[in-house]
Order: C-alpha cells, then structure tokens, then sequence
C-alpha cells in the first residue's frame, strides 16, 4: 500500500478522516482517555489484503454492558475490583481482530490521584456463546504515573482499568466522623493527663522502669491529641487559602507529638523484649536516660528537619469518592515531593513498622501467659469443680484484660489504619479505637494501681502471670 493511497477513516465521539502517511494513529475519544496505534499494528490488523481505506473504531462505552461470568479459580485474582470509572475503550482497526501484536497498542487513562494502583485488562469472552465474559490481563503491561495509567496491550479488544473500589464517605458519614474524632480526643487529653499524675504517685511509691515509660508515653499521647484539637480548631478558623506561622508551628508540634508517641510505643515493645527474652543480664547503665534521648530526641530531630523544610501549614484532607474536605494543621502540600517523601516515611513506613514489632511482642506475651498458666500446678486441685471454674473464668478474664491493655501501650490500634482502606465500617472503628487511647491509657493505670494495691497473700485476687506482665520491671536500678 503505498502512502499516497492511504487514507484512514477514524470513528469515535465525532467520526473524522485523517490522512496517515505512516499508518500510525494517537487520538483522544474523551479528554481522560487516548489512544495510539503503532503501524506494525495497523499493518498486521490489514494482512496482505491491498486496502485504499483503514476503518479504525476508538470509543469509550459504560462496563453495565458487560456480563461477568461466574468466577473461576485463575480468575480470582482480579475479584473484588472493578472497572476505572466504568469506562472501556473499544480498539478496532481493519477487518481482522489481532492479537500477539508486535508493537503494543498504549491506552491511557487520566486520573486525579483518587487511585493508588490499578490493573490494566482486557474483555475475553467465555466459550459458552452466551454473551458472558471476564476481564484477563493476560498480554497486557500497566504502567503507573503521577496523573495517568498507560496499558500497553498486545490485540485489539475493549481495554479497560481495573482498581480497588473506592469507599464513598457521604456528608452524614464526614460529619460523623469527625465528631467521634473530637469528642474522642476531648476525652482522651484530659484522662491522659489523670493518668500522668495517677503514674507519678505510682512511681514515689514504686520506683519502676515500666512506670517511667508509661508517664513518657501518657505525656506524649497527651500532647498529641491536645495539638491536633487546636490544629483542627484553628485550621477552621483561617480563611480557604489563607496561612500563618501559628498553624505552621502546631502542625510541628502534631507532627512531633505523633512520633514521640510512636517512639515510645515501640520503646515499650523493647522493654518488654528485655523483660521476657533477656531475662537475665539484662542490666544497661542510665537505661531510662539512653531510653529518654531516643524516645524524645528521635522525633524532635525529624521535626526539626521538616521544620527547616517549611513542609508544615494548613493540610485539606480530601474524602475518597466525594468533595469533602477537612481543613488541620499539619504537613501542608505545596510541596508534593517534600509531602510525598516525608508523609510516606514518617506516617506509614514508621508506625508500620513499630505496629509490626509491637504485635510480635505482644505474641510473645500472649505464649508467656499460657507457659505460665500451664506450670501452674496449684491450679486445679481443689475437689469443688464449681469453685475451680469460677477461677479459670476469673483469671482467663484477668489474662484478656491484660492483653488488650498492653494492646493499647504498644500502639496497635494504629494497626487499623489499614481498614480504612477496605470498608467504611474500617474507617469508623479506626476512629473510634484511636481517638480514645487517652481513655485506654487511665484505664490501663488505674488496672495497674488497683493490682499493685492489692496485698501479696491475697492468692486468689492476686494471679502470678497478669502480675508479671502488668508490672513489667526491672529488679536493677535507674
């Protein structure tokens, strides 16, 4: 076919005639979606058949008018995900459907970042001839950038993007939200403070390394849920693009508050690792001052450093599926780059990994637990077997209490973050779990009062194993 004969007729939103001196097609069906076909494949889609006209079909069609089949097993992979906006673009050229393309053919999809990964598939029809199919992405490469996902598909078919359906947060629910979020940090600032003097007066009477870190902790997570109420309180009085130091400074301050709190989480976690895997040994000089500069110093030299950055200021967080927003103080985003690296480090990667050591540490005190309620002969012997259920429920209700406590300490409720991202239900419960650490934390210091306040003979109140892990001390001194 010679390039004077060719002509290319294109149909899509608006049928147009292109002359292509080089068989190649790159052409836009919506401003969202594009298309370009490479020669090799127009030239494999004609064959050997001398054409003066190559009819090329681009559009983009609603995925309802596609019927999935009942999933098999190879197909389960891509369960649970639907199709990018219910958008398909049909790709048709020539006469003949082609596959095993030697050039593939580009699709992409814009996007305005509500979508994080997405998988680019084709529609493959069943052979049961009764209009089913499924979506395979056998053939097909996905490639991810900051504004566009570009498939590059190997045949013509009707291409679509398969992502992770988003959570839709309606007006009812943000507003719900955020009232469980206040009132939770309201409650949570002043019961921290409560149980900060309750671990003082512990700590006269009882001069622990666990009391130490349970008043750092309180102090932290006192700090932060107090900041991030003045952040969201004056984040909403400042005008829609308006800034000042003052936010910059307290969203510092929540940045700072929320990696001490980490920190000593994890300091926590460590504490408990010396306890019940070094059990001997285990003495370290000034461990609660080399405890204190990591504790402290870890998050003061990260904030500095974002300080220094000017990453901070007003932060409107968007809801997934919606147009609302939230207005704080915090890691604000005229930076995208500074936001990305800096959010990403510091506020995934980092509590991933402290909920990761904590909940291993908590496993080994959940197997502690059980070691020691099986040595424990003593249990059992009595010949009242009304008496001896009565004890195991007792003391299997001491060991719950303990666990969930200790639960609280180490920080796995931040754990749940990851729910936000699977239901609505997940995001309430996250909420719901983190805004009340405070109340968790008076909880946890009254239960430790109470069990030190208890006297030594008191067997039957006073259980050996909860005992030990409540207390969590070291025999040696500060």
């Amino acid at each position: 076919m010679s390039e004077t004969q060719c002509g290319l007729h294109f149909l899509s939103q608006q049928p147009s005639v292109f002359l292509c001196p080089e068989l190649v097609v790159d052409v836009r069906p919506t401003f969202e979606h594009r298309v370009h076909i490479p020669s090799s494949a127009l030239q494999e889609s004609i064959g050997n058949v001398s054409e003066v006209d190559v009819l090329v079909v681009a559009s983009v069609i609603n995925s309802s008018y596609f019927k999935l089949s009942p999933p098999e097993k190879s197909r389960r992979l891509l369960g649970g995900l639907e199709v990018f906006r219910y958008s398909v673009i049909c790709v048709r050229a020539g006469n003949r459907a082609v596959k095993n393309l030697s050039q593939p053919i580009t699709l992409t999809f814009k996007h305005n970042k509500e979508v994080e990964s997405g998988t680019c598939v084709f529609w493959k029809e069943t052979s049961a001839k009764d209009g089913t199919g499924y979506w395979s992405n056998e053939g097909c490469d996905t490639n991810y950038t900051a504004h566009e996902f570009i498939c590059s598909c190997k045949r013509q078919r009707f291409f679509a993007l398969l992502v992770n359906p988003g959570i839709s947060v309606t007006k009812a629910d943000a507003d719900k939200l955020n009232y469980i979020t206040y009132i939770g940090s309201g409650f949570s600032a002043p019961f921290a403070l409560i149980s900060l003097f309750i671990y003082i007066y512990l700590h006269r009477r009882y001069p622990e390394k666990s009391i130490s870190l349970h008043m750092q902790l309180t102090v932290a997570m006192f700090c932060l849920h107090l900041t991030f109420l003045l952040s969201s309180l004056l984040a909403q009085l400042l005008k829609e693009k308006e800034d000042s130091s003052s936010c910059l400074v307290l969203g510092l301050v929540l940045h700072w508050s929320l990696l001490a709190t980490l920190t000593w989480s994890a300091l926590e976690g460590f504490h408990l690792y010396l306890l019940l895997i070094r059990v001997f040994n285990i003495y370290v000089r000034r461990y609660l001052l080399k405890l204190s500069l990591i504790g402290w110093g870890f998050p003061t030299l990260v904030a500095a450093v974002c300080g220094i950055s000017r990453v901070y200021g007003k932060y409107t967080l968007k809801y997934s599926n919606s147009n609302l927003t939230q207005h704080m103080c915090w890691i604000s985003g005229k930076s995208e780059q500074k936001l990305l690296v800096v959010s990403y480090i510091t506020t995934v990667a980092f509590p991933f990994f402290v909920v990761v050591f904590n909940a291993c540490m908590l496993g080994l005190v959940v197997f502690k637990i059980w070691e020691l309620r099986r040595g424990d002969r003593s249990f059992g012997s009595s010949s009242d077997w009304k008496k001896i259920n009565k004890e195991r429920k007792k003391r299997l209700w001491k060991d719950c209490v303990t666990v969930l406590g200790l639960s609280c300490v180490l920080g796995l409720p931040w754990g749940l973050a990851s729910t936000t991202y699977v239901s609505l239900a997940g995001i309430y419960i996250f909420t719901v779990l983190n805004s009340l650490q405070g109340l968790f934390i008076f909880l946890w210091s009254v239960a430790m009062a109470w069990s030190k306040s208890q006297p030594e003979n008191n067997s039957s109140i006073r259980d050996s194993s909860s005992q030990k892990m409540m207390t969590t001390s070291f025999n040696s001194r500060n």
